[in-house]
């Protein structure tokens, strides 16, 4: 029996994430309110959004199918910065990280039936000072405008780190070597476990 793999995301950046991993899946957005809980800790915040995510898709299937979820934020200094509200704010945003280190949190639930699993992953980035002209023409360029933190590694962002300690992919939505353990253990083959354990 093949089991259905649902990514509980609109995400372009986890969706080819998770194609790299050789997992057939579906995609079906969550809907859910992402506000902040006052005083919520940015560990507590992800977590608890990822997990509202993929339950709220798995409400929608039978208990057959696997649901993954996740949420990507960018915390400096303890403050969550999610994604820009406006051009104002997101060069706000490029300034604050501009010269220091930030963390990017991703937590990450698969849920199946009445099970779900939860964890999260944290990297360390540190960005170089910035120059107010090519701030103002990364946005531009249309990236920061749907990513926390109001910056993409895997785009021109990328020119703006100096080091990067942690999951690499983990920055951009998804820690992957994380989620094929967990996936694994709910029964979905990745990077080729099939044609390994067949063979």
């Amino acid at each position: 029996m093949t089991t259905n793999l649902i990514l509980a995301s609109g995400s372009p950046r986890r969706k080819l994430l998770l194609e790299q991993l050789a997992i057939i899946f579906e995609i079906q957005p969550p809907d859910v309110d992402e506000s902040v809980v006052t005083g919520e800790a940015p560990e507590i915040y992800v977590t608890r959004l990822s997990k509202k995510k993929a339950q709220s898709v798995a409400e929608k299937h039978d208990s057959g199918a696997v649901i993954l979820a996740a949420d990507t934020i960018v915390v400096l200094h303890g403050n969550i910065l999610g994604k820009p509200e406006s051009k104002e704010h997101g060069l706000q945003m490029l300034n604050e990280l501009s010269g220091t280190r930030h963390d990017v949190l991703t937590g990450v639930s698969i849920c199946s039936g009445s099970r779900t699993e939860t964890f999260c992953v944290s990297t360390e980035v540190s960005f170089r000072h910035l120059e107010e002209k090519e701030i103002a023409w990364y946005w531009e360029t249309g990236e920061p405008r749907d990513k926390a933190g109001s910056y993409g590694l895997q785009g021109a962002g990328a020119a703006f780190v100096e080091t990067l300690t942690g999951s690499y992919s983990n920055v951009i939505g998804l820690p992957l070597s994380e989620t094929v353990v967990m996936l694994r253990d709910f029964s979905i083959e990745c990077l080729g476990q099939k044609e390994l354990s067949s063979g």
